[in-house]
């Protein structure tokens, strides 16, 4: 019972920290200067999950040719920088890591 209590009870806080900012852009004007902020937000999140996992896949620095992860990675960038397209970029990431683990594992 304590598990179902604790799952509503965090599924309500998030619920309303989400309306309640919902609820107060709704009714408040956000400066220019906040706006432009606010788009450097995703990318900025997306970077600080996304670097440790490429750099440090075993909680040390891992700069090598053994480090899979960071090669699929440097594939995805160069997709990304010559496609501009968030799904192909994605796709050719994880076949890059997944052909890498599969033929030198």
């Amino acid at each position: 019972m304590n598990i179902w209590l604790v799952m509503l009870l965090g599924g309500a806080l998030t619920f309303g920290m989400r309306m309640s900012f919902i609820y107060l852009f709704g009714r408040f004007e956000i400066s220019a200067a906040v706006k432009r902020a606010l788009r450097f937000v995703p990318p900025a999140v997306l970077s600080a999950i996304i670097t440790p996992a490429l750099f440090m896949p075993n909680n040390t620095l891992d700069l090598s040719w053994s480090n899979y992860r960071l090669i699929a990675g440097a594939v995805a960038v160069l997709v990304a920088w010559r496609t501009k397209n968030t799904l192909l970029t994605i796709l050719s990431g994880m076949i890059a890591l997944l052909v890498l683990q599969i033929v030198f594992k």
